[in-house]
């Protein structure tokens, strides 16, 4: 098996993907971007007839598939439409992929599949334990993908990762809100008080993991975790950047967003597996990273 030349890259406009698309090229990859509109191919994943025949017949030799619904409010307010897309479209796109017998299908999941943890650090063979739709609906691309791997011999990569920030982040998720309202002097919102705890990590880490699983025979057919190894609470995330931006704005104590949420999450992987097996190392700690994307957010 060659290593790959091209990538398809789904969800290539989402936050993961315009950091992604920018770190595979830089590695020498060429990056073929899919999205709904802005990209190099524009359409629906989860309509057949554009992913069998118009990205199937494009040039690339790999797929990374970023692409879906990511907000859990989103999700339990409409299951369905989650569904559509995170299983569905995924499904399509793993048929094109076996019908190109393309070199590596990488499919990015999450940590979500895990649910409230039984035992920390989490490893690759803990049980499923989803709690909102968002949650079952990547369990159930996963046993797509993983079925694909053994009914179709198709060479896939799944990935579940943690909580990656970075530049071009979602503007909900819980760095940006700091960070913005850091710079502001507005209230830091912690919802559930800032109780959650979760590895928080930089996403050129994640973009790293990719091309290990990209390049590496040995991850054909395996599931790794991908995170820092550390873990750290959102009260002390949004300490240290409050810290880091010498900003005034105080700590405001908000309830959970939804009732699922009551509960304090706390979730950490073992990288064990990957570093084993891909040897993968974080190439950017937390605070050079919050650095990072604190000077991004200034300049933008």
């Amino acid at each position: 098996m060659s290593e790959p030349v091209r990538i398809l890259l789904t969800g290539a406009n989402g936050f993961v993907g315009v950091n992604l698309g920018s770190f595979l090229s830089k590695s020498g990859l060429d990056v073929l971007r899919t999205d709904i509109s802005s990209s190099d191919v524009n359409g629906d994943l989860t309509d057949a007839s554009f992913v069998l025949k118009v990205l199937g017949n494009q040039d690339f030799d790999s797929v990374v598939h970023l692409a879906g619904l990511i907000s859990v409010p989103k999700s339990i307010d409409d299951p369905y439409t989650c569904y559509r897309i995170n299983c569905f479209g995924t499904l399509n796109l793993l048929e094109m992929a076996s019908r190109k017998k393309v070199e590596r299908f990488i499919y990015v999941s999450s940590n979500n599949v895990y649910g409230l943890p039984r035992r920390l650090p989490l490893r690759e063979d803990d049980s499923y334990n989803p709690r909102s739709p968002y949650d079952y609906s990547k369990v159930v691309a996963e046993h797509f993908v993983k079925s694909f791997h053994l009914h179709r011999q198709l060479p896939t990569v799944v990935l579940r990762s943690w909580k990656m920030f970075g530049p071009n982040d979602v503007p909900t998720a819980a760095v940006p809100r700091f960070i913005r309202a850091c710079i502001s002097g507005e209230p830091i919102p912690l919802y559930n008080g800032g109780k959650d705890v979760n590895d928080v990590y930089y996403v050129d880490n994640f973009c790293k993991a990719v091309t290990l699983a990209l390049k590496n025979p040995r991850a054909v057919g395996e599931t790794f975790n991908v995170g820092s190894g550390r873990e750290i609470s959102v009260l002390a995330l949004a300490r240290e950047i409050k810290r880091m931006t010498r900003s005034r704005s105080k700590l405001q104590i908000m309830p959970p967003r939804t009732p699922l949420e009551r509960k304090p999450m706390r979730t950490s992987p073992s990288i064990a597996k990957i570093q084993r097996v891909l040897g993968y190392r974080p190439v950017v700690g937390l605070k050079e990273g919050l650095k990072k994307t604190i000077e991004w957010y200034r300049a933008n």
